[in-house]
């Protein structure tokens, strides 16, 4: 969604502050960055390996880019360790990067066999196949129940912890064979993989991710310079609630309003380029 980034992000002033919360590749920074010629940027991100990449692509701004490596959650501490005291638009695009789901070996697809990982931030010790050892069935069907909104939560997670106790599940091919047998064929979905939702449920859980989510709004909105704007993309109900929620909040507070009554969706010419697309959908809030 980058035209949709650069219509409700930009301009921002000489001098002003961008903060891209989800740097990742720097697709979007570095469109950012050539619109707003005179700007500075502060890019985070959780994935070590990501940010080595986006450093690369943004070297030729110099001095006007800082990257940390950094979970969003710490938005606010961030930005003053940089010297940022207000930002003149902020970004979190909240979908997994192409690198991520193709090239990191960490798991995020089923599509390779690769080790059950899942970290986003390689430092933190809880894996998806940590998880999948350790989490009692209960708990474990309501983590594919709440965060993958997996109708067959229950039928899959007694699955799994049948199949841990007779060896650990540590691949992801071994994963989604598991799921896909639990699930009667008549019950698969239609336009996803069986697993699709049990993967992603795993990973929002090994992440934190909603819980990163719901700090970092309210000290984004805090962060903004007068007229400046707040934007998120979120890929799916469970996040696109949260920032509707949160930016419903903050814009019934003096000083704030929804820049976006409605969440902006992606053109079809996006969606026919990239099918992952699809679902994205796109939320300002700006401050007054």
């Amino acid at each position: 969604m980058k035209d949709e980034v650069l219509r409700w992000l930009t301009p921002v002033p000489p001098g002003g502050w961008i903060v891209d919360g989800t740097v990742g590749l720097a697709g979007h920074a570095a469109a950012l960055l050539e619109c707003a010629t005179e700007a500075r940027l502060l890019g985070l991100d959780r994935d070590a390996e990501t940010l080595e990449l986006a450093a690369r692509r943004l070297a030729s701004h110099g001095a006007r880019v800082v990257l940390r490596h950094a979970d969003f959650r710490h938005l606010a501490d961030e930005a003053a360790a940089c010297g940022v005291d207000a930002a003149h638009a902020i970004l979190l695009d909240l979908g997994l990067s192409s690198y991520q789901l193709a090239h990191s070996g960490r798991g995020f697809s089923f599509q390779a066999e690769e080790p059950l990982d899942m970290r986003f931030d390689t430092r933190q010790r809880l894996t998806a196949a940590e998880l999948l050892r350790t989490t009692p069935e209960p708990e474990l069907a309501r983590l594919l129940a709440t965060y993958g909104e997996e109708p067959a939560a229950r039928r899959i997670a007694r699955r799994l912890v049948a199949a841990r106790a007779r060896a650990p599940i540590t691949t992801t091919r071994v994963l989604a064979e598991l799921v896909t047998s639990a699930i009667p064929p008549h019950r698969w979905p239609r336009r996803i993989h069986p697993a699709t939702r049990t993967f992603q449920a795993l990973r929002i859980a090994v992440n934190d991710e909603l819980g990163s989510l719901e700090l970092a709004l309210p000290q984004g909105a805090r962060l903004l310079a007068p007229r400046g704007r707040f934007g998120v993309i979120a890929f799916h109900s469970l996040e696109d609630r949260l920032v509707k929620r949160a930016f419903r909040g903050l814009a019934a507070e003096p000083g704030f309003r929804l820049a976006t009554p409605k969440p902006i969706r992606p053109g079809e010419d996006e969606v026919r380029d990239n099918p992952r697309a699809r679902s994205a959908k796109f939320r300002v809030l700006e401050r007054s």
